[in-house]
């Protein structure tokens, strides 16, 4: 994509210090009217750091920024939001308990002798709402909404202000498939409309279908940009993480021992109709399938979440009942689940309490919790799973969702697993992260643990499993060894073969 005319926005020479450490050395870049700009890197590399900077929220040690030419200097929210700049956070930022036309108008109500002049703010709301499609009306409460009804409401606010240049960041990580389609039909629509968007995300597929230009931060610098017809995902993770996605998974070759799990014609009356399948000390299985196909099902019945209805699980060639997760605990089974917030974390506890969740009876002296071993614990996942925080006592609900994942990952390392089951386990992750994980995975691979790793991105799955198992309408419907191809596994999962 070519451009004739001055940039609408440009960021230059930006840099932002806290303290002796630089967030920001010295980044450029420029975004055009109707223009899709993705923005890429690993957590920590600057992204958002420049986005507040853009939005008022922090001020930059030095550089400077030009709307349609002219320097501005953004000094707080507001006085971005008079120049025609809108953030739209992860985290959704609305009042729950006001109506949606409260929320759209808030701080720039508009007043009458009695009070608000609510029939014109709704009038006027309900305007950007229709613009955007919107199936609900401008006098509900916001806390009747759906989070990507929630996001509308935001993407409306930032219309009312006549936006022009609108920053979202992960705007998917919490909207279905269904969700996400709309969203991008919206997006797509402001773009055509001339609004300039900076769109930030980790999923290359988003960035496939929306992007026209992608810029990559690394470490606080700026490493490049790829126009829409130069992109593809080998470039993009070696500017990420300077090493190509053929480096990125690093398997090894290691010896199988005995077999770890068996099982046999599992089922559970629901979405596992019959599943069979053998996992060796050593082996990293991949389980394939649609979203859908009863992969996570499976999942918590081999951890005692639910109880199967037919079939057999035999754990190193012992036939096994699992009443409850905490059976799963005893005999050594770990499940990473693949929702980490509601299902994994303990969001309002610290790295160390989270991490020794699963130990702390086994660890306790006389039902006194052993501080000097947690910490000792906690201290040795952050140095080996190279999570980017200053110690164990910093809150989880405040890390990336990568630190979170290896939270989640230390916590069943630390209960020595024979059979470790991660359900998408680098689900909202950055490249640098995904990496870590599968490092750790190889290794704990090496010292024999058998792990299935169910995953609905086919790359990974090719690059990190010994045997994949492709899983339809709850039933895994075939075994691939040699030659494992996307072409294939998609067959299966779809029934073309």
């Amino acid at each position: 994509m070519t451009h004739a005319t001055l940039p609408l926005l440009e960021m230059k020479e930006i840099a932002k210090k806290f303290g002796d450490f630089y967030a920001l050395k010295n980044v450029s870049l420029d975004i055009h009217k109707g223009e899709i700009h993705a923005l890429m890197g690993e957590n920590g590399a600057g992204k958002s750091t420049l986005m507040k900077i853009l939005a008022g929220a922090y001020t930059a040690t030095s550089g400077e920024i030009k709307i349609d030419g002219h320097p501005y200097v953004i000094s707080s929210p507001k006085a971005a939001i008079d120049v025609g700049i809108s953030l739209i956070y992860q985290e959704i930022q609305l009042s729950p308990n006001l109506t949606v036309a409260e929320n759209i108008f808030l701080g720039r109500e508009i007043k009458t002798l009695f009070g608000l002049n609510r029939t014109q703010m709704e009038d006027e709301a309900q305007k950007a709402l229709d613009r955007l499609g919107a199936q609900f009306n401008a006098s509900q409460k916001v806390s009747s909404l759906t989070i990507a009804e929630q996001q509308q409401v935001e993407i409306a606010r930032a219309l009312h202000r006549n936006t022009s240049i609108l920053v979202m960041d992960e705007p998917t990580a919490a909207l279905s498939t269904r969700e996400t389609e709309r969203l991008f039909d919206i997006i797509k629509r402001l773009r055509d409309e001339g609004m300039a968007i900076i769109y930030i995300s980790h999923r290359m597929a988003e960035i496939y279908e929306l992007a026209d230009r992608v810029s990559v931060l690394r470490d606080g610098l700026y490493v490049g940009s790829l126009q829409r017809d130069e992109l593809n995902a080998n470039a993009l993770v070696q500017m990420m993480v300077g090493r190509s996605l053929t480096d990125l998974f690093n398997k090894e070759k290691v010896e199988y021992g005995e077999e770890v799990l068996r099982i046999e014609n599992l089922a559970d009356n629901n979405k596992v109709k019959s599943a069979s399948l053998t996992i060796r000390a050593g082996e990293i299985i991949g389980l394939s399938g649609l979203v859908g196909s009863g992969r996570s099902e499976l999942a918590h019945l081999l951890f005692g979440v639910s109880q199967p209805t037919q079939g057999k699980i035999y754990l190193n060639g012992q036939a096994i009942k699992l009443k409850s997760p905490r059976d799963a605990i005893d005999k050594k089974i770990a499940l990473l689940p693949e929702n980490r917030k509601e299902e994994g974390l303990f969001l309002n506890l610290n790295i160390l309490q989270n991490i020794t969740m699963a130990t702390i009876e086994r660890d306790a002296n006389f039902m006194v919790i052993n501080q000097s071993k947690a910490k000792a614990a906690a201290d040795n996942a952050i140095q080996g799973l190279k999570m980017r925080v200053p110690n164990a006592n910093v809150n989880v609900s405040s890390l990336s969702g990568g630190n979170q994942q290896k939270v989640l990952l230390s916590r069943w390392i630390e209960i020595q697993p024979k059979l470790f089951i991660l359900d998408e386990p680098t689900r909202g992750v950055d490249v640098g992260a995904k990496s870590e994980i599968y490092r750790m995975m190889i290794e704990m691979a090496k010292q024999g643990v058998a792990i299935l790793m169910i995953s609905s991105e086919l790359p990974e799955i090719i690059g990190m499993s010994d045997r994949v198992y492709v899983m339809r309408e709850g039933h895994i419907v075939s075994e691939l060894q040699q030659d494992i191809t996307q072409e294939k596994i998609m067959a299966f999962a779809c029934g073309a073969q």
